[in-house]
């Protein structure tokens, strides 16, 4: 099974803030909810600082041709 896009983690994310903002969870379903999301803000991180990676040496090796 593939890992899930960006995009799609960044989604469940914000689902996963609208419920907790609503503060309608019962506590324990609130901390695994909290627990899930943290996950997801660790994934799109890595995800984000690989692009930055990628773009960076794309940079540079444009510079250097230039």
């Amino acid at each position: 099974m593939s890992e899930p896009t960006f995009e799609k983690s960044l989604n469940d994310l914000e689902k996963i803030v609208q419920q907790l903002e609503q503060g309608e969870l019962p506590l324990t379903e609130a901390l695994k909810q909290y627990e899930a999301g943290m996950a997801l803000v660790k994934a799109c991180r890595t995800e984000l600082d690989q692009v930055e990676v990628k773009l960076t040496q794309m940079t540079t090796e444009g510079e250097q041709d230039a």
